[in-house]
């Protein structure tokens, strides 16, 4: 039932890749747990005792708090999937509970250095330094994940009604408005693409790497943590800390939840409300610093 389940979510829930993935690993870490603490690799017939002394066994081997709850979330979707599919009559997780994990706000790097990045660094007029300042621009003014950058083909681009189209989560689609700056630096680096490989095509993938084949994402991460490292005072430098900073900028600078909620492909507004917290302390800051009986 595991290669089914998997089947499921590739193909029903269209989950992405990475997902799919984190799924298939924590159950082959569960069945791998059984066969050592109990002598049996039929998750199937695992109870409710056996589910609990996994998660006991991760919280002691020092796991994090949000790591064994998205593995508890596995094993709630896989057995919930099995009870819909009839192959067990009593959904074992139905007792399990999230363990309560510190509230973090989603760290961003400040608008100075954000504008140096983009304005100061010397990226150079070559292949490599015009594409990792795409990267970095891309990235940071329209919000996309780091998937759907990778994914990103030249079709996608409409420089003429300034925007690009992007397949989210579970497939989903959205269009994001592009600046026109970053138009005429999508342009440019074009330009340099073909005059270092050949004609783009608009079935090519927009960020590549020195073979002209799909960037992979270490690539990307390596890309964003050197510039990150050169100003950002931030404790993570990856891909996903310019989408908080994407966010966190559009609503400091007053922009509507609901639009930024569109604009980054949230399901819900919940996942968009967290970087209301980020602007809000910018709004204490001021008010402190600002009213006379603050």
């Amino acid at each position: 039932m595991l290669f089914s389940f998997i089947n499921y979510l590739e193909h029903e829930k269209r989950a992405s890749a990475h997902t799919v993935l984190a799924y298939k690993k924590d159950l082959e870490q569960f069945q791998e747990f059984l066969k050592l603490s109990f002598e049996t690799e039929d998750i199937e017939i695992a109870g409710h005792g056996e589910i609990r002394a996994w998660i006991v066994d991760l919280v002691e081997q020092g796991l994090s708090t949000t790591s064994v709850n998205r593995k508890m979330a596995t094993l709630r979707s896989f057995y919930k999937f099995l009870l819909r599919s009839g192959e067990i009559t009593k959904d074992p997780t139905y007792k399990l509970r999230s363990l309560k994990t510190p509230k973090k706000l989603p760290e961003f790097v400040q608008e100075s250095s954000m504008e140096k990045i983009l304005n100061e660094v010397d990226y150079g007029v070559d292949f490599d330094g015009q594409r990792d300042k795409m990267v970095m621009e891309f990235l940071y003014l329209t919000g996309v994940r780091l998937s759907e950058l990778i994914n990103l083909k030249w079709g996608d681009i409409d420089l003429q009604s300034e925007s690009v189209r992007v397949l989210g989560k579970r497939k989903k689609e959205r269009i994001i408005p592009l600046t026109n700056m970053l138009c005429k630096n999508i342009i440019s680096y074009r330009k340099v693409i073909e005059e270092t490989f050949s004609n783009v095509n608009e079935s090519d993938y927009f960020i590549v790497n020195n073979s002209r084949k799909q960037a992979y994402p270490m690539k990307i991460y390596r890309i964003v943590r050197k510039y990150l490292d050169l100003f950002a005072q931030t404790s993570k430098r990856s891909p996903h800390l310019l989408r908080h900073t994407f966010a966190t900028h559009l609503l400091n600078k007053g922009a509507d939840l609901n639009a930024v909620k569109d604009l980054l492909g949230h399901a819900n507004l919940a996942a968009t409300q967290v970087y209301t917290h980020n602007s809000m302390e910018k709004l204490k800051a001021v008010f402190e610093q600002a009213h006379p009986k603050a």
